[in-house]
């Protein structure tokens, strides 16, 4: 048993206080003192770790203002704040002791958006995808272009100056700012926008602070213009931050917009933006190309550039390979076809250009192709191209965005990780100069994968090191001083996209003599060094943050005893790439961040909890790993265990348990995170290892015990649902924590079964086939919820194979365990596991495939089966689409009879997509079309819709996005989800059916329509 954890890191009674303060003096927003969100805002996307005092989301630029006013209270002078974006951040800019201020979760709204002078108005919290997906109804967008464009903030982008794709078209986001309102370190409220000379004038005879940064501003850039212009590089991406070569504008203005892009939260306080936008480009054509190695593709993109192109990004073999295993593979695949000489593809080259009309971009991409078929035979290192238009540029793109997530799915304890990853330097170099840095790293044995912009002569370059591994920490600066010195000797930078943060201390090797300009603007804005201290410039002359100065992740992890680690590992490899946290509520992942927008309640935020509370179990002396091992299959034990009392309101465990309470175990995270976060698998494991000294509520036990019940109680389903659906049951079963309980089936499904000649399948049975019979023969495997509540589904779907020309078997019913794995119950899941495979591997050793109904039933077979069986003790079932995809070739074609769209199980959505498609592949054989909309979680999962506590956060996530599509229908909409149409049914009233029901009235119009037709 796991020990009660109590965690050394008390609250700060400084931040404590200043809480309080806040809330005394009208804070609007939300104040978070308790371990679990402490924890989970000591990361970001970076290496490092440093926990805050307490975070702050504000409401309101009111609630700024109140923060801000904390630093110029004398009872509060050891506070300091950390500005916080979308926590996307590389190199720990927003981390630090302190008060984070998080403005995603309430400042996130679009203000205003004029068409007419194409420029919007924003809270700082607004996604950069979202401000755009409003923008794009009137025809425009915000061009700085991200790979973390889903979740990263205006306010993070404007932090950080950020840019990414296309930056040597669209510039950075500097250059689309047309005025800042900020809150100063005094709390004065002051828009900072471009000013002439009267306007200057004024401002510096202002009073406070406002007056004073002008003043030191324009005294700084008058005297020092010799030496702005020779320390900061004339470079695309010249990231300095505190940017004084550009305060004067094109136009001679004074405009202090330059200095808060880019200083990362040191200066001031981010209240609003209004940014301008540009038309959406009417046309676009992207070319790939294919290289046999990556030096070559880096070299080829100079003879590239001059052909006008909006963006030339580059991928080496690293990330290519780690994309062919992720999904999106089957989305690009097409466009890197083999080499009919049988060389490999090891470096590729995106080419795009974009236009005001067709023929522009038509005649752009003529050049180039033109050329590129000419020397198809002469260039030796170039595979060849293809070219992608419409829809098809899109996921092009996003494969090159998942670079980042795909380099932290590489296998081994060594992990690519950022800090020497957003190197610049001149384009014309970067060939040579990556060829140097390759050596560097080779020398030093570290496998590395590199992606990127090559035409703005900016690299991403992730070396593979195991910060878990003492030995190999100092790696850290050894390869970060040899890159500072490669990139000097090109003329660049070490930080070319990806700010500063805790790489600080080479601020004085890239300004020199200009340090002390630097700290004196510092200090003209924050006096006190109270905003985010330690990074950019220090106002006391510090020095700055080191780079081995910070506590990092890997230390923490280091603790956790290696067998633990492997058992965990799930948890433990994510790098805090933060796609969980994508705004959009038409994405599967993950469904409990969009419904509450509480960072715990988040794919990171559960495995930053687990990594914690396993250090915690390691400094006790405990060991997870083994506790779970030790658990035998006992449901007395489990019952006896319910009736201890909880105590220890001190345990860490608590808070780890309401994070995983949040999770609907839907799986997405397990498909989509680009690491692979498996929340449910780590999430039972400690659901387990919780209830060994916490008692469970009563509902799990009633769970637990649903799938062996269920038949029981259909022998006689009119009485069951009679009792069950009487006003005091269903008081009853909400007090214990259950709500929306469905109704038993009462269809005649074995009189259904008997009219169809669908035999129940046993080994005997199937072993008596002839080889014909067997050949068209299928078993479906039953699951719970199927059979008991909607059992005219498994006789639609043994009628349609019948219809189709193959002869359906029923596999006796056994429980699959699925409600079992997801609360938390291992060892009896494991036992129920076992009896289930046995069964139906005696049936498939028999020759005969098996397919299953349900999507997330199904799936369970090839994922949590898989974990808990040995190898080869794991039944092959497939689903249902995935079979006949298989069979099309014995399954005659029928006519067109319209077109059906469908929402699939999340579960299915993200982690069988080729699924998906299969169903599509199906319809479009028997004569019907199948679209497949973007959509969310439905918000079900399987029983998480069914508990009273979370009924109303299932409801929010289903509004989020399904009842957008549900709404659409006009009873084309389909669902293959029991859980999915189930939430349908109980929101909207809507019965949304199976694409089975949808392809047997079809097979069956079309089988009465033929004779009609030979007739006529």
């Amino acid at each position: 048993m796991i020990p009660v954890l109590t965690r050394r890191v008390d609250p700060v009674p400084l931040y404590e206080a200043a809480c309080a303060e806040l809330m005394a003096r009208g804070f609007q927003g939300d104040l978070s003192l308790t371990p679990a969100d402490r924890t989970v805002f000591a990361t970001d996307n970076s290496i490092y770790q440093v926990e805050p005092g307490a975070v702050a989301f504000p409401r309101t630029r009111d609630d700024i203002v109140r923060i801000a006013r904390l630093l110029d209270d004398p009872r509060f002078g050891g506070i300091v704040i950390r500005p916080r974006g979308g926590g996307t951040g590389t190199n720990g800019q927003s981390l630090g002791e302190g008060l984070v201020v998080d403005t995603s979760r309430h400042m996130n709204r679009i203000l205003e958006i004029d068409v007419a002078n194409r420029t919007v108005r924003v809270e700082p919290g607004v996604v950069k995808d979202q401000l755009n997906r409003e923008l794009a109804k009137h025809g425009l967008f915000f061009a700085p272009e991200l790979s973390t464009s889903n979740r990263a903030t205006i306010g993070g982008m404007i932090s950080t100056d950020a840019c990414g794709q296309g930056s040597c078209l669209y510039g950075k986001t500097r250059d689309h700012v047309l005025a800042l309102t900020c809150v100063l370190t005094d709390g004065a409220v002051w828009t900072a926008e471009p000013l002439d000379d009267v306007g200057l004038a004024a401002a510096k005879a202002q009073p406070g602070r406002v007056g004073e940064v002008h003043r030191v501003v324009d005294t700084a850039i008058a005297g020092n213009a010799a030496l702005i212009a020779e320390r900061f590089p004339r470079l695309n991406r010249c990231l300095t931050g505190y940017d004084l070569a550009h305060v004067r504008d094109g136009q001679g203005r004074f405009d202090l917009k330059s200095l808060i892009c880019g200083s990362e939260g040191t200066l001031a306080l981010i209240a609003e933006a209004r940014l301008n936008v540009l038309p959406i480009p009417e046309a676009s054509a992207l070319v790939a190309l294919s290289y046999v190695d990556f030096d070559a593709a880096l070299r080829d993109a100079q003879a590239l550039m001059p052909f006008g192109a909006a963006s030339v990004e580059t991928i080496d073999s690293t990330v290519l390979a780690l994309a062919r295993r992720d999904p999106i593979w089957a989305e690009v695949q097409a466009f890197f076809p083999d080499d009919p000489a049988g060389r490999s593809v090891e470096g590729i080259n995106l080419v795009e250009f974009v236009g005001d009309g067709e023929d522009a971009v038509g005649e752009a991409l003529s050049r180039l192709t033109t050329v590129l078929d000419a020397e198809r035979g002469s260039h030796t290192t170039r595979i060849g191209y293809t070219v992608a238009r419409g829809p098809a540029i899109e996921r092009l793109w996003t494969m090159r965005k998942k670079a980042v997530g795909l380099l932290g799915a590489a296998k081994g304890e060594a992990r690519p990780i950022p800090f020497v990853e957003d190197t610049a330097v001149p384009p014309e170099v970067l060939a040579d100069y990556i060829a140097e840095f390759r050596a560097l790293l080779d020398a030093k044995g570290l496998r590395y994968g590199m992606f990127g912009h090559v035409d703005a002569g900016v690299l991403h370059v992730r070396p593979a090191i195991d910060l878990k591994d003492e030995a190999q920490a100092p790696l850290i600066r050894e390869v970060t001083e040899a890159v500072v010195a490669l990139t000097k000797r090109y003329g660049g930078l070490l930080w070319g996209e990806h700010g500063k943060g805790f790489r600080s201390e080479f601020v004085p090797e890239t300004f020199g003599p200009l340090v002390p300009v630097l700290e004196a603007v510092k200090r003209a804005f924050d006096p006190g060094d109270r905003m985010n201290p330690g990074k950019i410039a220090s106002a006391a002359g510090q020095p700055l943050t080191r780079i081995d100065g910070v506590p990092r992740r890997g230390e923490a992890d280091r603790t956790i005893p290696t067998p633990v680690r492997a058992e965990f590992d799930a948890a433990l490899h994510c790098n805090g790439n933060g796609a969980c946290f994508s705004f959009d509520t038409d994405e599967a992942m993950c469904p409990s961040w969009k419904a509450t927008r509480e960072r715990r309640h988040s794919p990171k935020g559960r495995a930053s909890l687990m990594r914690e509370w396993l250090r915690l179990a390691a400094a006790a002396g405990a060991d997870p790993a083994a506790a779970l091992r030790a658990e035998r299959p006992n449901w007395l034990a489990d019952i006896l265990r319910s009736l201890r009392p909880a105590g220890h309101r001190d345990d860490f465990s608590h808070a780890v348990k309401e994070a995983m309470d949040g999770c609907l175990a839907c799986k997405s995270c397990t498909g989509s995170c680009p690491i692979k976060v498996d929340v449910p698998s780590f999430r039972a494991k400690f659901l387990a290892l919780y209830h060994q000294r916490y008692p469970r509520p009563l509902k799990d036990h009633l769970i637990a015990a649903l799938e062996p019940l269920l038949p029981l109680a259909a022998r006689m389903p009119r009485l069951g649902n009679a009792v069950m659906g009487n006003p005091l049951s269903r008081a009853v079963l909400a007090r214990l924590g259950l709500v929306a309980i469905p109704t038993l089936s009462t269809f005649d499904l074995a009189g259904a079964l008997a009219a169809l000649h669908a035999a129940t399948a046993t080994p005997a049975a199937l072993r008596a086939l002839s080889a014909g019979e067997r050949e068209r023969s299928v078993v479906v495997v039953q699951d719970a919820f199927t059979t008991h509540f909607e059992a005219e589904l498994v006789a639609d779907l043994c009628a349609l194979l019948k219809e189709l020309g193959f002869r359906p078997w029923l596999a006796p019913y056994r429980p699959n365990g699925k409600p079992l794995h997801v609360h938390g119950f291992l060892a009896r899941f494991g036992q129920v596991a076992a009896d289930s495979a046995s069964s139906l591997i005696a049936l498939a050793a028999e020759g005969v495939p098996l397919v299953g109904i349900d999507p997330s039933m199904t799936l369970t077979y090839r994922s949590e089966y898989a974990a808990a069986l040995p190898a080869g003790a794991v039944p092959q079932v497939q689903m249902v689409q995935e079979w006949l995809a298989g069979r099309l070739d014995a399954v005659a074609p029928r006519a067109g009879g319209g077109t059906y769209r469908l929402l699939p199980h999340c579960t299915e959505r993200t982690n069988a997509p080729g699924a998906v498609k299969d169903w599509q592949a199906v319809f479009r054989h028997l004569g019907l079309a199948l679209d497949v909309p973007a959509a969310g979680c439905c918000g079900m999962a399987g029983t998480y819709g069914h508990e009273a506590s979370h009924r109303a956060t299932s409801e929010t996530i289903y509004r989020q996005s399904w009842a957008q599509r549900v709404r659409e229908s006009a009873g084309d909409l389909l669902a293959d989800g029991y859980s999915c149409r189930s939430q349908a049914k109980l929101i909207d009233g809507v019965r949304l059916r199976h694409p089975v029901r949808a392809l047997l009235d079809h097979v069956r119009a079309s089988a009465v329509a033929a004779p009609r037709k030979a007739a006529a």
